[in-house]
């Protein structure tokens, strides 16, 4: 996910373009580069690495009234200055692009069969010279862009420049966020408003399929029907951080509640209408994957929980084996390398020790090629793995992770059709996962509904000193992030276990003072976890039991069911994180604990 920013004034606008690239560095610091036309000449500046790069380079002599610029993660083509944004036709035309063009080969050869030179690696200078080459035939920018969109397959968002019209930036979106910006004698766009902060407070989000063009007095939008419409101005006022509780109680409930749309930016530019787009895990990516045959996971705390739930799909839906260990284990002992076995690295942070280290050790070994599920563009994990998938979670203020895991999941579902499609996942199935991958922010939210019955169960946990949590099959790992989440901001002793293994030691622990939380959807296993609940029944243990509302579960004295909007399995884990989430909040707040400060945690993960 790469940063755009565009503007286009009476002054000179570099400076806007490079303060904007500065605040999207998260989304990539492979290289940066900007295109600004100045007197009717088409001028730009590229580097290799983070925006201070670009700074160094921008001169005096380089400047503008108009232009564009970009910070990239590279997917297509390694991050070299060729292969840096933004991308030429000729000496007049500049386009930047976030997202993937999955036909681009294809184009490629068509538009080189026209004479057409390529001196990049990249998908984008195929949308440079298809424009450009519509251009040619005798249209202007704006309806060059609009009949080059329907060649584009893909995700995409994009803007273009060209030193024939200088007062009009043209953009358009396909999967991959856009915003406008509105002045005073001067608009701008970028890929998040965060961009644009510092030149105004007035935006407009772009829907999908929009194209839009940009003047100093005006902007036109176009729906992909290519009709006119008017988009909402929003006005954002406020600091641009996240540092701010936005009305809610504590930072936790605040991330909790911001899941819908972190999980909606993690999915942005990644999914087509039935199909996953394979390289926005980076450039080779399709390449990689061919070659795996096994999985190895390394992880710690919540991403390690995670990891465990990735492990079900890998196997159970990929037909991949698939093995997960906790980081601070597989660093210390000797393990056998399998051929062909990728090694995933999860961390919110991309710092954390044991991971890091060992990812380290693992490039020592035959590996044959490492991925990182990461929340920061410019941690070590990051830079040191061959292939890297961003959650795009946001920064993570609360220290009981929420967000960072729930969008851990929508990635490592990502990775398993992916992998997937090479051995047990036909179109069919894949076509249904990506459906409900699609569904999945209207899902989450849905649960979100439940806050306020959960709150009231969470009283009946606020004298306890224990409790255990119960699921059976990929509910296992769920239930054990349950537990970790009331540990970590109740100081309840809580613990998970499968729930077949309740009668293997468990079973003499449960009584009246220790409740017991179990995760039910309408599952296969459904039937297996009732009768292990009757156990906990039959020795007097209260009952609270998440379950589908199709499940047959009702209240009934001991039996406290809270019921959970019907969804489809495969993101059943996702969704049945955020109740337990809610409640492990609410018996905090009810205990009186620092929720987002708790006892002997912090926000740091580089400890050992």
């Amino acid at each position: 996910m790469c940063g755009i920013v565009g503007a286009v004034a009476e002054r000179n606008i570099s400076g806007i373009l490079l303060e904007g690239l500065k605040r999207l560095e998260y989304r990539g610091y492979d290289s940066a580069g900007v295109a600004l036309i100045d007197h009717g000449a088409l001028i730009s500046c590229k580097r290799v690495g983070k925006v201070a790069a670009l700074e160094e380079g921008l001169t005096e002599d380089i400047k503008g009234a108009i232009g564009i610029a970009h910070t990239r993660w590279a997917t297509h083509g390694k991050p070299t200055e060729k292969n840096a944004h933004p991308h030429f036709s000729g000496d007049k035309l500049a386009v930047v692009h976030n997202g993937i063009i999955e036909n681009h080969a294809e184009l490629r050869e068509r538009l080189s069969a026209k004479g057409y030179a390529f001196v990049s690696e990249t998908d984008t200078e195929t949308i440079a010279h298809l424009i450009n080459d519509l251009i040619n035939s005798g249209l202007d920018l704006v309806a060059a862009v609009k009949a080059a969109i329907p060649e584009l397959e893909g995700a995409y968002g994009l803007a273009v420049i060209h030193a024939d019209d200088p007062q009009r930036i043209v953009c358009a979106r396909s999967g991959s966020p856009l915003v406008l910006g509105l002045g005073f004698g001067e608009n701008f766009l970028a890929s998040d408003q965060l961009a644009l902060r510092q030149v105004t407070d007035r935006f407009v989000y772009l829907d999908e399929g929009d194209i839009a063009e940009i003047t100093t007095n005006s902007y036109k939008i176009w729906n992909k029907s290519g009709d006119t419409v008017t988009r909402k101005v929003e006005r954002i006022t406020g600091k641009a951080d996240s540092a701010d509780k936005g009305g809610y109680r504590h930072f936790m409930l605040k991330e909790i509640y911001e899941q819908p749309h972190v999980i909606k930016n993690t999915l942005q530019g990644r999914l087509g209408k039935d199909h996953v787009l394979e390289q926005s895990f980076g450039s080779g990516a399709t390449e990689l994957f061919d070659k795996v045959s096994s999985v190895q996971i390394v992880a710690c705390g919540t991403s390690y929980h995670s990891g465990m739930v990735a492990k079900y799909w890998i196997e159970g839906i990929a037909g991949i084996p698939c093995r997960v260990e906790v980081a601070s284990e597989f660093r210390y002992r000797k393990f056998v390398v399998s051929p062909g076995t990728l090694l995933v690295t999860i961390s919110q942070s991309g710092e954390t020790a044991d991971t890091l280290a060992a990812l380290r050790l693992a490039k020592e070994l035959d590996y044959t090629a490492t991925l990182t599920i990461c929340n920061v563009a410019q941690s070590s994990l990051v830079r040191e793995s061959d292939l890297a998938l961003m959650t795009e979670a946001g920064p993570e203020i609360g220290v009981a992770s929420t967000k960072a895991f729930t969008t851990q999941l929508t990635a490592l579902l990502l990775l398993t059709v992916a992998l997937g499609r090479r051995n047990a996942i036909d179109k069919a199935t894949e076509a249904s996962i990506v459906k409900a991958l699609h569904m999945l922010p209207e899902t989450i939210a849905s649960a979100l509904g439940l806050d306020a019955e959960i709150r009231q169960v969470a009283e009946a946990f606020a004298d306890k000193h224990n409790a255990l949590f119960l699921g059976r099959g990929v509910q296992w790992p769920v239930a054990m992030e349950g537990a970790l989440k009331l540990k970590e901001i109740s100081y309840i002793h809580a613990e998970s276990y499968p729930a077949g293994e309740l009668k293997h030691g468990p079973l003499a622990l449960v009584d009246d003072d220790m409740p017991v939380v179990a995760v039910a959807p309408n599952d296969e296993l459904l039937e297996k976890l009732k009768s292990n609940l009757e156990e906990v029944q039959a020795r007097g243990g209260q009952l609270f039991v998440f379950a589908d509302k199709n499940s047959g579960f009702k209240n009934e004295p001991g039996l406290t069911v809270v019921q959970v909007p019907h969804s489809d399995e495969v993101i059943a884990p996702i969704l049945y994180t955020i109740p337990l989430q809610l409640l492990s909040y609410h018996v905090a707040v009810f205990k009186g604990t620092d929720v987002d400060q708790p006892r002997n945690l912090a926000k740091s993960v580089t400890v050992e």
